[in-house]
């Protein structure tokens, strides 16, 4: 039977295109095509926006995190060390995962196992401290702060929470923050998005928050983010084999929205080209998921590879910190 697809649409329309930077904006947007979507690149060094497509998508009040979820997960069973990177938990008689296996190949029950051990209020208390259910951008006019769930699922497993994200509202830029908090080593910055060039000429990074994790916790995630690019869920973003580039995807309904979601947060983790991209995907009908984000990310990556594009953002020695730590305790 053949997958239905949607009729194509125009992803940039209404789009404010000042201040973006144009060279990852066109790449964006060859990318995406007539999918109905949203792509955000960010500087995970500084947290400068450098460019939204579908901005009215990206400033909503936010869409079910599918399994982009388990990256909070992770870092949050790794920081209350109910697991380490190296154990491997039994699901059933002939199957068991290691953490790298687990989000590499994007497993709901080994997520569902963690989140029976972390429980409902760590995981929250995690997502909160990762920025979810508040604004990611600094004044970012239009930017809604999505939402966390108000209480556990009635009747159900925690693993729809910890592997499915049911109950949170989160946004492209939300999770642009938390990659960008993981490409950089730990700092959440605010999300700014300088439009005039006076704007641009004063940009300075502002730290939201330094995260409060297990010291390794990052690079421990990082082997199974880069797994699921070389042989995971996000195959087809691996535009080159050569290129350190890690993501996660995220395939899932939104019933509230009455949308098909696919998700694909990601980064390249070399400078001069250290880039998060992060692409959205929403659909009336089956016909999207987190592997055909990851193939719309692979594409941006490999246009920017083709033309040598290298990130040109001011990065101050020191950033300015104008927010109180949310602790992790």
């Amino acid at each position: 039977m053949a997958v239905r697809k949607p009729p194509p649409v125009d992803p940039t329309l209404g789009d404010n295109v000042d201040g973006d930077d144009l060279t990852v904006r066109r790449a964006a947007v060859e990318a995406l095509g007539g999918l109905n979507g949203s792509v955000v690149v960010v500087d995970p060094g500084n947290g400068r926006v450098l460019s939204i497509v579908n901005q009215k998508l990206a400033f909503s009040n936010g869409f079910t995190p599918c399994s982009t979820i388990k990256l909070v997960t992770a870092l949050a069973a790794l920081s209350e060390r109910v697991v380490a990177r190296d154990d491997t938990i039994r699901l059933s008689r002939y199957r068991s995962f290691s953490l790298d296996e687990a989000l590499a190949h994007s497993n709901n029950e080994y997520f569902g196992e963690l989140g029976k051990r972390l429980g409902f209020d760590r995981v929250t208390r995690y997502a909160k401290m990762l920025g979810l259910g508040e604004a990611a951008g600094l004044d970012i006019p239009g930017e809604r702060p999505g939402a966390l769930p108000g209480e556990p699922p009635k009747g159900a497993s925690m693993g729809l929470l910890t592997a499915y994200g049911s109950g949170f509202l989160v946004t492209p830029l939300q999770l642009a923050a938390i990659v960008s908090a993981i490409a950089n080593g730990g700092t959440l910055y605010y999300l700014q998005y300088p439009r005039t060039p006076d704007e641009i000429e004063r940009f300075g990074p502002k730290v939201k928050r330094p995260l409060e994790l297990a010291p390794n916790g990052i690079e421990d995630i990082k082997f199974g983010m880069r797994g699921a690019v070389d042989h995971g869920t996000a195959r087809l973003a691996n535009y080159d084999p050569g290129e350190p580039l890690f993501g996660k995807t995220g395939t899932c309904e939104d019933y509230r929205a009455g949308e098909y979601m696919g998700w694909f947060g990601s980064f390249l983790d070399t400078q001069p080209h250290k880039l998060v991209v992060v692409v959205m995907l929403a659909s009336p009908v089956h016909s999207v998921n987190g592997a055909t984000a990851s193939a719309v990310a692979g594409a941006v990556y490999r246009s920017l590879a083709q033309q040598h594009y290298e990130v040109a953002s001011r990065r101050p020695d020191v950033p300015e910190v104008i927010s109180t730590t949310v602790s992790s305790q």
